[in-house]
C-alpha cells in the first residue's frame, strides 16, 4: 500500500467548495472538488479511495496548490504516472501538477505546518475573463496604510474577531507567520493580500481581506484595527470580501508543526 501526495489546482467557481458532501441541504447531489477526485480514483482502482485534503476551501475558492493524500493498493503504476491517469478521469476545472509517494503516516492535513492564501483585488474596471478570479473594489487603496495594519496580524493571536458564525474550531488562535498587501507583477491594478499561517477560521481571510479593505476606504486608522483585532467581537469586523478573489496559494510541510 502506497501513500500518494498529489497536488491539485482547481477553479472553484462551480464547486460546492473542496470538501466531499452526500447530499446538499435541499436533498439534491453537489459537486465538489473532492468527490471529483475520488471518482476518477475510484475509476483507476475500481475501488473506493478516500482523499485526505490539506484543508478545506469554500463555494467558490479557488486553489493554485491544493495538497491532498490517498493510499494506493497498485504497486504498478509509476508515481508520476498518477497525473496523466487521474487528470483524464477529471473536469477540465481540475487539475492534478504534482504526484509522489510520501511516508506510509504522512497526511496532508496533519503534516501541513502552513497554509498560504492569496486574494486578489482589482482596483480597475476588470475584463469578462477576470470577474471569475477578482474582487473589483473600484478604488486604488493605499498600500502603505493597508500594510500598517497587516503589521499587528503576525505571531499568535486570538482571531475571534474573524471567525464567521457556525465556526466549529475548538480554538479561536491561530499563529499568523506574515500578512501583507503588494502589487501584482502581471497587472498593475490588482493588489494581492497574501497571508500565511498554521491554519485558518472559517471565512478568515475573506472576512480580514473585507475588513481591511473597508477600513482604509473609510479612513480608519491601523490603531483602530488593532482595537477591533484584540476586541474579539465579530460585529465590529467590516464586511466579508466576496469568494472570487481568493486562492488556496500553498501548503508547506517543512515548518514548525503549530497547534490546529
Amino acid at each position: 500500500m502506497r501513500n500518494i501526495l498529489l497536488t491539485v489546482s482547481y477553479d472553484g467557481t462551480d464547486f460546492c467548495g473542496w470538501q466531499r458532501q452526500d447530499k446538499s441541504d435541499s436533498g439534491k447531489p453537489v459537486r465538489t472538488v473532492q468527490g471529483e477526485i475520488e471518482r476518477a480514483l475510484a475509476k483507476i482502482h475500481k475501488t473506493q479511495v478516500n482523499l485526505t485534503g490539506s484543508g478545506r476551501t469554500d463555494s467558490g475558492v479557488h486553489a493554485f496548490r491544493q495538497a491532498a493524500n490517498f493510499y494506493s493498493p497498485i504497486d504498478s503504476i509509476p508515481v508520476e504516472k498518477y497525473i496523466p491517469a487521474i487528470n483524464a478521469f477529471l473536469p477540465p476545472d481540475i487539475r492534478i501538477i504534482e504526484s509522489k509517494e510520501v511516508p506510509e503516516d504522512f497526511s496532508s492535513r496533519f503534516s501541513a505546518t502552513s497554509r498560504t492564501y492569496r486574494y486578489f483585488i482589482h482596483t480597475g474596471l476588470p475584463f469578462a475573463s477576470e470577474m471569475r478570479y477578482v474582487w473589483p473594489v473600484y478604488h486604488k487603496p493605499d498600500l502603505k496604510i493597508l500594510n500598517e495594519m497587516c503589521s499587528y496580524l503576525k505571531g499568535e493571536l486570538d482571531c475571534a474577531t474573524f471567525a464567521a458564525a457556525g465556526d466549529a474550531s475548538l480554538s479561536t488562535c491561530r499563529y499568523i507567520e506574515k500578512a501583507h498587501f503588494f502589487t501584482d507583477s502581471k497587472n498593475p491594478e490588482v493588489i494581492v493580500f497574501e497571508i500565511t499561517a498554521n491554519a485558518f477560521l472559517w471565512k478568515m481571510v475573506r472576512s480580514l481581506t473585507g475588513t481591511l479593505i473597508f477600513f482604509e476606504k473609510s479612513g480608519k486608522s491601523p490603531d483602530y484595527f488593532k482595537e477591533v483585532l484584540e476586541s474579539k467581537n465579530r460585529k465590529k469586523a467590516g464586511p466579508t470580501a466576496p469568494p472570487t478573489g481568493l486562492f488556496l496559494y500553498d501548503i508547506s510541510f517543512d515548518g514548525e508543526r503549530r497547534h490546529v
